[in-house]
C-alpha cells in the first residue's frame, strides 16, 4: 500500500486509536486479513468469521511486525477500532484509490471473468506497472484488499467484480470507481439466486452505470455478441467500445480456428490495425476473452501488433482453470476444477473435444470427469441434463459423473442422448473416480476434470498428476 500514518488511517476510516504510542508511525507493508501474510509494516484486518476470530491473532501479528490492527474492539496491542471492519476497509481502499494516478479497469460477467482479468493484466503489464485481482477475490473484501496492494508507481489497476445480487456491483464500483468498465456476458451462473437472466443483466449493468461520462474519459467495453450485454449501451453515458466476432464490433476476430492441440488462432482487428494471434490457452471460448482484453488495451493506447504479441504469449495466472499437464506416461490432464456453470462447462467440453482430435490420431480417448454445477435453482435438472447430452454430441469417449443427484442428471442426459454402453458412468465420490481412472487410463488419453468449487474435484486432478511413468494413479 502507499504509505499512510496510523493517524491518517484512523481519520479516513472514522476509527479510534488504541494502544498506539506514536500515531505518526506509517503502514508501509501490505494490508492483509490472513495472519500468515503479515510483513513488517503491515496493517492486519481482524474479521470475525464463522470459525475464526481475527482479533485472537492480534498479539501474534504485532509481534511479527504489523504496525497495527484494524479491529472492532480493543485488542491490547496497537489498533484502530471501528464499528464495522468491512466498511472501514472499503473506506480505506476508496481513499487510497483516490490518491493513485492509476487507471482503474473493472470487469464483470457470468463466465470468464478471472481468465479475462489475467489476460488484461498480462497485456497491460507490458506497457506499465499493473496490479490485478489475485485469483477470484472479487467480493467486498477481496476487491479493496487488491486495491490497497497498489503502490505509487502503479499505473493500471485491474479489478474483477462479482455479484450475488442487485446492488453488489454498484457497491464495489463505489469503493473503486473505474474509468473503464468491461462486461463479458450474461449467462446462468447464480441464476438460482437472481431468478432470471434479465435480473443478472440488471446486476452486471450496474458497472457501466457507474462509469464517468465520455467527456470525462469513461469507456464501457461491451460484448457485441451478447444481446443482453450490448443493450447495456443505453445505460451509460460513457463511450461504448464493442468487442466480439460480430462485424459491427470495434475489436473483432476473423478466421477463428483451433490448432490440433485445441489452442485458438485468429486475426485480431482493432481500429488501429490488425495482427495474427495464436494463444497458449486452450479452448475457443478464450477468443472472446482475448478480444475483451484487446479492447481494453486498445483504449489504453496499445497497437494491434503489441496486443497480438502479448495475447499470444499470455498464460493462465490462476490455478485450476484449464491447466493442461502431460504426465510422463502420455496421459494429459486438464484441471478446470476451480468452478463451473453451464457456460463454462460447455466451453470446457468443446475444448476437450478439440484436444481429442489429436489424441484419437494416436489411439487416445477423451474423458470428462464432471460434477455438480451449483446455484442453478429450478434450472439445475435441465442444465445438468444438457451438459450430459453435449458430452455425447461432442463424441467424448468417457463421461464420469461424480457425486449425488446432479451427477445422476448428467449421466441421465448422456444416456438419453445415446450413451447406452460404457460411455458414461456415475460414481459416488472423488475417490471412486480416481479408482476407476487408475484401472482405465492409458497413454494418449486426455482427461478433463470440472465441477463447482464446492465439489472439490481438484483432488481427482491432483491424484492423476501423481501418476507414475506406468500410469498408476496414487490417490491423495
Amino acid at each position: 500500500m502507499i504509505a499512510l500514518s496510523l493517524a491518517e488511517i484512523a481519520t479516513v476510516v472514522g476509527g479510534q486509536t488504541h494502544d498506539i504510542p506514536d500515531p505518526s508511525v506509517q503502514v508501509t507493508g501490505p494490508v492483509v486479513r490472513d495472519s500468515r501474510e503479515v510483513e513488517p509494516g503491515s496493517l492486519f484486518v481482524a474479521f470475525v468469521g464463522e470459525r475464526v476470530d481475527g482479533h485472537d491473532f492480534a498479539p501474534a501479528v504485532v509481534e511479527a511486525g504489523a504496525a497495527a490492527v484494524l479491529a472492532s474492539r480493543p485488542v491490547g496491542v496497537p489498533a484502530i477500532v471501528v464499528d464495522d471492519v468491512q466498511a472501514a476497509l472499503g473506506a480505506l481502499a476508496r481513499h487510497v484509490v483516490g490518491r493513485l494516478g492509476a487507471t482503474l479497469v473493472a470487469l464483470t460477467g457470468s463466465a470468464g471473468k478471472t481468465s479475462t482479468k489475467d489476460l488484461i493484466a498480462q497485456v497491460l503489464q507490458r506497457r506499465a506497472p499493473t496490479v490485478w485481482t489475485p485469483g477470484s477475490l472479487n467480493n467486498e473484501i477481496g476487491l479493496p484488499l487488491t486495491a490497497l496492494s497498489a503502490t505509487e508507481d502503479t499505473r493500471f489497476l485491474v479489478l474483477e467484480m462479482g455479484a450475488r445480487g442487485i446492488g453488489h456491483i454498484r457497491y464495489l464500483a463505489g469503493l473503486t470507481p473505474p474509468r473503464i468498465g468491461l462486461v463479458l456476458n450474461v449467462g446462468t451462473a447464480h441464476i438460482g439466486e437472481f431468478g432470471s437472466r434479465e435480473q443478472i443483466a440488471q446486476a452486471k449493468g450496474e458497472l457501466v452505470e457507474s462509469l464517468p461520462p465520455a467527456d470525462a474519459g469513461g469507456v464501457a467495453v461491451l460484448n457485441a455478441d451478447d444481446p443482453l450485454v450490448r443493450a447495456m449501451a443505453s445505460r451509460t453515458q460513457a463511450k461504448v467500445l464493442l468487442f466480439g466476432e460480430s462485424g459491427e464490433a470495434d475489436v473483432r476476430a476473423e478466421n477463428v480456428r483451433l490448432t490440433d492441440s485445441g489452442q485458438p488462432s485468429f486475426i485480431l482487428h482493432t481500429p488501429s490495425g490488425c495482427s495474427d494471434v495464436t494463444m497458449r490457452l486452450y479452448g475457443e471460448h478464450h477468443v472472446s476473452n482475448a478480444l475483451a482484453a484487446a479492447a481494453v488495451a486498445h483504449e489504453l493506447g496499445m497497437s494491434a501488433d503489441e496486443i497480438a504479441v502479448a495475447l499470444s504469449e499470455a498464460g493462465s495466472l490462476s490455478h485450476w482453470r484449464m491447466e493442461v499437464t502431460e504426465r510422463p506416461d502420455g496421459v494429459t490432464v486438464v484441471n478446470d476444477a476451480y468452478n463451473a456453470n453451464p457456460e463454462s462447462m460447455r466451453a470446457a467440453l468443446r475444448a476437450l473435444a478439440a484436444m481429442g482430435k489429436a489424441a484419437r490420431a494416436q489411439g487416445g480417448r477423451t474423458w470428462a470427469v464432471l460434477g455438480k454445477m451449483a446455484e442453478l435453482g429450478d434450472e439445475a435438472l435441465a442444465e445438468h441434463d444438457a451438459v450430459g447430452r453435449l458430452a455425447v454430441r461432442l463424441n467424448v469417449s468417457k463421461l464420469v459423473a461424480v457425486g449425488g443427484r446432479e451427477a445422476s442428471w448428467l449421466q441421465l442426459g448422456a444416456y438419453n442422448e445415446g450413451s447406452w454402453g460404457e460411455e458414461s458412468v456415475h460414481v459416488s465420490d472423488a475417490q471412486s473416480a480416481v479408482d476407476l481412472l487408475r484401472s482405465e487410463l492409458r497413454p494418449g488419453d486426455v482427461v478433463l476434470v470440472k465441477a463447482s468449487r464446492s465439489v472439490g474435484l481438484e483432488s481427482v486432478a491432483q491424484a492423476l498428476l501423481e501418476a507414475g511413468a506406468e500410469g498408476e494413479v496414487a490417490a491423495r
